[in-house]
């Protein structure tokens, strides 16, 4: 069986959590992302969660906004926490100058639960993942945003109890609100690396 290459950009956030469980999964080989060449050769790609902001002016000092976006039109993508935050399409009532791939077409609310203090855990169904309805996922949430208003081609993989949607896929597109990086359940990358498949 080829080995999965599955890339994670490496310019801020939870990049070793991520790397770390890749590497966890059989048949993938884990790599950092610094730059617009590291892409080449990858079947998918990570935005890891940290500070959105950060991330985004970071992405476009190392001119990796544009590239990153043409490798969204044919690869797999996973945004996790402000990975999600950068793959919308639009930011809720957001002043702040925030750079976005605007590759999926949903509108996010950053720091949608308050701040560090107000971080959580919860168990949540999730549609698609191995016995995703019958063992919850284990979700953590630190400053997390969330999915306000979905696309028609959007489909809502998971809900906190409330109805609000935390993740989300369109087409091999995917985001959460919450860290599965930080949690020893790979079931989520797993998922991931099977749409690189």
């Amino acid at each position: 069986m080829e080995l999965k290459k599955i890339g994670v950009l490496s310019i801020q956030g939870s990049v070793v959590e991520h790397v770390q469980i890749l590497r966890r999964i059989g048949g993938v080989e884990a790599s950092k992302v610094y730059l617009p060449e590291d892409l080449e050769g990858l079947d998918g790609l990570i935005i890891p969660g940290g500070e959105s902001t950060t991330i985004g002016k970071l992405a476009v000092i190392y001119d990796l906004l544009e590239p990153i976006k043409s490798f969204a039109k044919t690869k797999p993508v996973l945004g996790t926490c402000a990975g999600m935050v950068l793959m919308a399409a639009e930011l809720h009532q957001d002043r702040q100058d925030q750079p976005l791939l605007g590759v999926m077409d949903i509108v996010v609310e950053r720091n949608a639960f308050g701040r560090q203090v107000n971080s959580f855990e919860t168990e949540l169904d999730f549609n698609g993942l191995e016995n995703g309805l019958s063992v919850p996922f284990h979700a953590v949430f630190i400053r997390a945003p969330k999915i306000v208003r979905i696309g028609s081609n959007v489909r809502v993989l998971a809900r906190l109890p409330d109805g609000t949607a935390v993740a989300a896929i369109e087409n091999k597109l995917m985001v959460t609100s919450f860290h599965p990086e930080l949690t020893s359940d790979l079931r989520i990358h797993r998922y991931f690396v099977n749409l690189a498949g």
